[in-house]
């Protein structure tokens, strides 16, 4: 990188300037509320956080802090409910009462419908 030995011995040990030392004054209290709140926290909502512990910092400061330190929300799904099992329809009779065995072909169907979450819409 041509860089000089001495250029390089001046520059690990010159302080930390004011933004550094601000920055990681913030860094401390993202790190502790982000553990606080299980790594649910993004920036948004660590940004009210930290203004309500009395910091005075801005939504893309947090957000810079957070990525270039690698601290990432986990995104999780809320339960949707997808079976009304108090409806008022009738339920189907159970016809094969687990005896699945035919005379004959086509004489008994049956059909499963499997369901697998994915990252991506399959439509």
């Amino acid at each position: 990188m041509r860089v000089s030995a001495r250029g390089y011995r001046a520059w690990t040990s010159r302080p930390a300037c004011q933004r550094q030392r601000a920055d990681l004054k913030v860094l401390t209290h993202i790190r502790v509320h982000f553990a606080l709140s299980n790594g649910s926290y993004g920036r948004p909502r660590m940004t009210m956080e930290l203004r309500e512990a009395g910091l005075d910092v801005g939504e893309r400061h947090v957000g810079r802090l957070m990525k270039v330190n690698g601290i990432r929300p986990v995104r999780t799904r809320r339960h949707k409910m997808t079976t009304d099992s108090h409806h008022q329809s009738d339920i189907a009779a159970n016809l094969l009462d687990g005896n699945f065995l035919a005379e004959g072909p086509n004489r008994k169907w049956a059909g499963d419908i499997s369901w697998r979450v994915l990252k991506t819409p399959w439509f």
